[in-house]
């Protein structure tokens, strides 16, 4: 990890402890899992508050008041204003995804819940959605959350990635692998 990364993962990682820790302690970690979605949801469709997020042009005061007005609006928490408020005014809220990612963590070990990203060729239907969260379940005796995406070049099956383990069922790379068996053959 680069040195950038690390610092901005470390400044994220110490606000969604306290945050986490101020919430579970309210008995708030329902609310603040509303204000993450929230909060992932605004920052992956507007591009305005992206670049309020990231651009180091707006002075404190024009990140504090933006951010202040922006979350009373999506109806956020009040500890949750008052946190972006605090990272507006110390310049920290380029942090914000790594902060929401890392309070999203939080939230599902809490919950006992373990986060599957699923890749596939195609849209998975609600059915097999269903049928492979059961399946992984199974495996990892935890709630499992899929998070889909669609990757056509995989031509056909699945990656799905659970924490440090992947599956790779995909057309792509039992292709691949059978064009490396053919190298070393020939």
């Amino acid at each position: 990890m680069s040195e950038p990364a690390s610092i901005s993962s470390g400044i994220a990682s110490r606000y969604a402890t306290a945050v986490f820790s101020l919430a579970k302690d309210d008995k708030k970690l329902k609310p603040l899992e509303a204000d993450v979605d929230v909060l992932e949801s605004a920052l992956s469709e507007s591009a305005d508050l992206r670049a309020l997020v990231t651009s180091p042009v707006y002075t404190r005061a024009e990140m504090g008041q933006a951010i202040t007005v922006m979350a009373q609006k999506m109806k956020l928490q009040p500890m949750m204003v008052n946190t972006l408020s605090l990272m507006a005014a110390k310049r920290r809220l380029f942090v914000l995804p790594s902060l929401l990612a890392a309070l999203r963590a939080r939230i599902a070990e809490d919950k006992g819940e373990v986060t599957a990203e699923v890749t596939s060729a195609k849209a998975l239907t609600k059915t097999q959605a269903t049928k492979l969260a059961k399946t992984l379940k199974a495996q990892l005796d935890l709630d499992v959350k899929i998070k889909a995406t669609v990757d056509e070049s995989l031509i056909g099956g699945l990656v799905v990635k659970v924490g440090s383990k992947m599956i790779d069922t995909s057309i792509r790379s039992k292709l691949n692998a059978l064009q490396n068996t053919m190298k070393e053959v020939g």
